[in-house]
């Protein structure tokens, strides 16, 4: 079946007042929007097929936010400025655009907007109506290869040519998900105007690998409830995350994985002696499991373990104490009790490394908040230029948190881009 969008989209009349490099969320959104002020918009993607990150996500249903978003769902540039940013363009009124293209969403247990369709072409749909309707003009596959300034303009090119225009969006993502575009050229384009870019540029939301041999890589398919816990060297606790964690044939996945892969990368960097321990019975102590045992002495691990967790997987830690599983607590051996617990509460995660940019859903690091201006993500160091979504030093938790994030400097960007000064 043919692309229906394929390779121009909509044509706008004379040359184009800003041109948007990157057609993901955020650029799609900071299309629209410049469209709507009333700006001649070019827009170029080098991907074959237009928004690829959208059409993954959420397992092909697209989150497209969350229902609570806050600067504490972020890490990177100050929470200070990333609330600000959110407050220009929140929730209500992401949804509210959504809704006018006719995209209506439920919100499931977790707190994350789906389309009601269970679809993630909905919502790129729905986007690429948007941007018809506002006049903007998309160009693919069309890899820019350099942005520059010439005299009055910026010349945006590639091998298909040269682009002109008095402003410039940067919305060319991280380097998350190669294979959809984002190989990180956007943080050369902005250095190459005077930007910093963080001195790690890491994956992010990206499952976690376990030694070969351990055995909870035996167990793929598995998830359980869980909570992890970062610790220093030191033993202090750095930062914790309750949810359901996937077992692999490779180590450790899903949502709490996901969410502490950043903090575990960024920990390490600073304290290699950086540990990451599950307590798989979440909200329970050693000392409180510890006391629901000893008061239990005829029951076997089986059994107590068997009313919170998979068989299987009670099994496996009952191997990893080194526990029969079916003998009476009563006939543990002190030691071998404590190991129980242990093993159930306080399991040491022995993290080797992370699965790359291949399998991140987002970027650690970027161009500082501190270098664009808040109020229209225009660049500090030059007039006439934009920086948006992935490309800047944030990253939020899974849930619909980076979609949000890239709304709302999208259309910051977009509203104010006619409103800034150009070159």
């Amino acid at each position: 079946m043919a692309n229906p969008y394929a390779d121009v989209m909509a044509v706008s009349s004379g040359s184009p007042d800003v041109i948007v490099v990157g057609v993901g969320a955020a650029g799609l959104y900071a299309a629209i929007h410049a469209g709507r002020s009333g700006a001649r918009v070019l827009a170029l993607d080098g991907a074959r097929t237009l928004g690829a990150k959208i059409l993954v996500a959420g397992g092909g249903r697209c989150n497209v936010t969350h229902h609570a978003v806050d600067e504490k769902a972020y890490a990177g540039s100050s929470s200070n400025a990333i609330r600000k940013v959110l407050r220009r363009h929140g929730v209500d009124d992401t949804v509210a655009f959504f809704e006018e293209q006719g995209v209506t969403f439920k919100q499931e247990d977790t707190g994350k907007l789906f389309p009601t369709t269970d679809r993630a072409r909905t919502v790129l749909d729905a986007l690429l109506r948007a941007a018809e309707d506002a006049g903007v003009e998309i160009r693919f596959p069309r890899r820019v290869l350099g942005v520059e300034r010439v005299g009055e303009l910026f010349e945006v090119s590639g091998e298909w040519g040269v682009e002109r225009a008095p402003r410039v969006i940067l919305a060319t993502g991280g380097k998350a998900l190669p294979r959809s575009g984002s190989d990180g050229a956007g943080y050369d384009f902005a250095r190459a105007f005077g930007h910093s870019v963080t001195e790690h540029v890491l994956p992010a939301l990206v499952p976690l690998i376990l030694p070969g041999g351990h055995p909870l890589r035996e167990l793929t398919g598995i998830a359980v409830p869980a909570t992890l816990v970062l610790r220093s060297g030191t033993s202090r606790i750095l930062k914790t995350f309750t949810n359901s964690l996937l077992c692999t044939h490779f180590g450790l996945s899903g949502p709490c994985a996901l969410d502490m892969s950043r903090y575990w990368r960024a920990s390490l960097i600073e304290d290699p002696g950086t540990t990451l321990e599950a307590n798989f019975l979440p909200g329970t102590t050693e000392a409180e499991f510890d006391a629901r045992l000893l008061a239990q002495p005829n029951l076997t691990p089986l059994a107590i373990l068997r009313e919170e967790l998979p068989e299987r997987f009670v099994r496996t830690l009952c191997a990893m104490a080194e526990v029969d599983p079916q003998v009476r607590l009563g006939q543990l051996s002190r030691e071998r009790r404590r190991a129980l617990v242990r093993a159930s509460t306080a399991q040491a995660l022995p993290i080797e490394g992370d699965r790359g940019f291949t399998h991140a859903e987002v970027t650690m690091g970027g161009v500082p908040l501190r270098e664009v201006r808040l109020e229209s993500m225009a660049s500090r160091h030059c007039p006439g230029l934009h920086l948006i979504g992935e490309l800047l030093d944030v990253d939020g938790r899974i849930g619909g948190f980076n979609f949000q994030w890239a709304w709302a400097t999208g259309y910051i960007a977009g509203s104010n881009v006619m409103a800034s000064s150009a070159v």
